[in-house]
């Protein structure tokens, strides 16, 4: 049960019409001091075809390709400069950060605007004539916010140019919006003001409704809901967001060994750490090769004995419920359980009713939309011990009541 807090003003706005309109190209330098600690002094600008939006970057842009880095502000604000000191920050160690509305704007943002964040973002890219033409990788892209703004991240973490999603002082603020959480599926991290955030205990509640198997960190830093923005350089949530970025975005497993394993860096430190599913990318650290070559062992001249299988058929089954329905359009879930064998493999039978089609669906890969369709696991969630559990769930359109769902193992 969630607790209804004032995460935010400006929460009615996540679902007004972007209004921004797409204009002539064209970029307006800005007058802000350059800054931050990164090798890349940063500044923000604006661009005529990104009407309401803020853009932060290395004052001269490097080499290296800059994966991007979209932002939703505290109380859903238009005023891009909101957490400027952070977002500047962010920008100084090789990152486009992006954030919803103008320099000093007014008004409301909605999660559109996050959308058309990337949209300009990708053009650009490849747009010959762009300053940003073959500089960005668009492999490499972050949804975040604060407060409001979180929940503006929420609301496009589906978008399947998203690499990963930043939650800042934010948590869903009704059960009916928990869907948001069932169709994660890429790594996802919870940046926190303690117990004294007015927002914890909604953030702690989705901590606890994430999906099986779903990667994620949830860092707790004692200084309330206003975090650390305002702070030079963002303070200690700018320094932390910049290590998890360059873990997430670049690959750098230096920086993510800060969120990783009970001896992680943050868990030496004032944060409070959890976490879930967690490794460092690439190969296990592996003790340097002899300088030659150990002895090796003769073949035998006949095969050894083979060890059978373990017995019992690699069985499973999956329970269909509908969890919201409302007039055109529904929301399901399916748990599916291993039998009395591990399974390394498992895919699902949904006869789903006369004029109902998924639209969407999570932790889970669809082969038809409507009638018989089925689904099988995504890689994280497809190896379950006997009698373990995980689930998919989708939003469809129709009456999603009378479905029947049958699963095979592997």
């Amino acid at each position: 049960m969630r607790r209804t807090s004032k995460l935010c003003a400006g929460l009615a706005a996540l679902i007004v019409p972007a209004t921004a309109v797409i204009m002539a190209v064209g970029v307006t330098p800005a007058g802000a001091a350059i800054g931050g600690s990164g090798p890349y002094p940063a500044d923000y600008e604006t661009s005529a075809s990104l009407a309401n939006h803020t853009i932060f970057r290395p004052q001269t842009l490097p080499s290296e390709r800059l994966p991007i880095f979209v932002w939703g502000n505290g109380g859903c604000s238009a005023n891009g400069l909101s957490q400027g000191n952070f977002l500047r920050e962010i920008a100084s160690h090789g990152f486009l950060a992006i954030a919803n509305g103008a320099p000093n704007g007014s008004g409301s943002t909605t999660s559109q605007m996050l959308t058309q964040s990337i949209d300009w973002a990708v053009a650009e890219n490849s747009r010959q004539g762009s300053k940003y033409y073959n500089k960005l990788d668009t492999t490499r892209i972050a949804a975040a916010g604060f407060s409001c703004g979180g929940l503006e991240a929420y609301a496009v973490s589906n978008d399947p140019r998203i690499t990963t999603t930043g939650i800042f002082s934010s948590g869903l603020l009704n059960d009916a919006d928990d869907y948001q959480l069932r169709r994660l599926t890429k790594p996802i991290a919870y940046f926190i003001g303690g117990p004294s955030d007015i927002a914890y205990p909604n953030a702690m509640d989705d901590w606890g409704k994430l999906p099986a198997g779903l990667p994620a960190f949830m860092g707790n830093l004692n200084v309330g809901h206003g975090g650390t923005y305002d702070q030079p350089n963002g303070g200690e949530f700018g320094r932390v967001a910049v290590l998890y970025l360059k873990w997430r975005l670049k690959g750098d497993t230096t920086a993510g060994a800060n969120f990783v394993g009970a001896n992680c860096g943050l868990c030496r430190s004032q944060w409070t750490v959890q976490q879930k599913n967690l490794t460092l990318d690439g190969p296990p650290p592996t003790t340097p090769p002899p300088t030659t070559p150990p002895p090796t062992t003769p073949p035998p001249t006949t095969p050894p004995p083979t060890t059978p299988p373990p017995g019992g058929t690699r069985t499973c089954t999956a329970v269909y419920s509908v969890q919201d329905q409302w007039n055109g359009g529904f929301v399901a879930n399916v748990n599916v359980t291993a039998g009395s064998s591990a399974l390394t493999g498992w895919r699902v039978t949904l006869n789903l009713p006369s004029g109902a089609s998924v639209t969407s669906l999570w932790n889970g890969i669809n082969s038809g939309a409507s009638g018989t369709i089925t689904v099988s696991n995504q890689s994280y969630n497809g190896r379950l011990a006997a009698g373990q559990s995980t689930s998919f769930g989708f939003q469809g359109t129709g009456n999603g009541s009378g479905a029947t769902a049958t699963c095979t193992g592997s």
